[in-house]
């Protein structure tokens, strides 16, 4: 099998167009540079060069080996490029979740753009998934890093979880509603509504927030005959199918008609998390502090 030094010999010697003159840009000694080329001769069974005192000239066979030894050693600087660039983080593609409740707002896009002009080798691709299947997903290495409504009930122990930001949970409720004009409502006030995304306390993330608020007022969710746990929820109370109770930042991008207000109490308000594992490479280690560095201890996002 041929080496990765007998390919940049012989390409070395095709290029200079003689056996002296590559010697001396590789160092070493002319005999030697004859040893491995009939070395590879042997190892092919074909002739490579045809040579004499004065003149050097690929066959066939050379030629052909010429044109895939450049590629190969290319590709092979390529690798080792890329394995630099990989561990330094500055190349490669991130994979980053988020939640549906959590929209990819200010300041996030502004930290995503400060980033891609940082560094512009890598790439982030974004995909949506539920808080709890975010942190499955990055413990299982199918994602880098993932932004989650807390609580996520289920943890491992390969994660790191850092609280970015909290914001006010808001009711929306569809033009016309009797709550309407209100200022504030109090969750208990929502006791009869029909809700168009039906909180659990089994799920996690903002499912479990909404349920845990409902419960403590002393009621479970009604839940209407049309229903979504998406961003189609907003378009549902438009509708008029029903309320939701949704993140300040989600309730900002809904669909014209729909009011939103306030909840009275301290307590209701929602937590966003960052998720990556603890032996994530460089990439997405960079990725994650500069997350926390734009967004964390944030008592909201900076534009609401």
């Amino acid at each position: 099998m041929l080496t990765h030094r007998q390919l940049r010999y012989f390409v070395e010697i095709v290029d200079a167009g003689s056996f002296s003159l590559a010697a001396e840009r590789l160092f070493i000694a002319q005999s030697a540079l004859s040893r491995q080329v009939r070395e590879m001769e042997r190892e092919l069974e074909v002739l490579l060069l045809e040579r004499d005192a004065r003149h050097l000239e690929m066959t066939p066979a050379g030629r052909s080996l010429y044109a895939d030894a450049r590629r190969i050693l290319a590709a092979l600087e390529d690798a080792a490029a890329n394995v630099a660039n990989a561990q330094r983080g500055t190349e490669g593609t991130l994979q980053l979740l988020h939640s549906s409740s959590v929209p990819l707002h200010e300041p996030v896009l502004g930290m995503l753009r400060q980033h891609a002009e940082q560094y512009p080798g890598v790439v982030v691709e974004v995909s949506l998934a539920s808080s709890e299947h975010q942190a499955l997903d990055v413990h299982e290495g199918r994602a880098d890093v993932g932004l989650a409504r807390s609580p996520i009930l289920r943890r491992y122990g390969s994660l790191n979880y850092a609280t970015l930001y909290k914001e006010p949970l808001m009711v929306a409720v569809p033009p016309g509603h009797t709550l309407s004009s209100r200022r504030c409502v109090a969750v208990a006030e929502l006791s009869q509504e029909l809700f168009v995304s039906v909180p659990h306390l089994e799920r996690g993330g903002l499912s479990h927030r909404v349920a845990e608020l409902c419960r403590v007022a002393g009621f479970q969710p009604i839940p209407a005959t049309v229903r979504s746990r998406k961003w189609s929820q907003l378009a549902l109370v438009q509708g008029g199918f029903g309320i939701a109770i949704v993140p300040e930042s989600m309730g900002r991008l809904a669909p014209e008609g729909v009011c939103l207000l306030p909840l009275e109490g301290t307590d209701c308000t929602t937590q966003v998390l960052a998720v990556w594992r603890r032996d994530a490479p460089v990439l997405a280690q960079r990725f994650a502090e500069a997350l926390i560095a734009a967004l964390g201890g944030l008592s909201r996002p900076p534009d609401l």
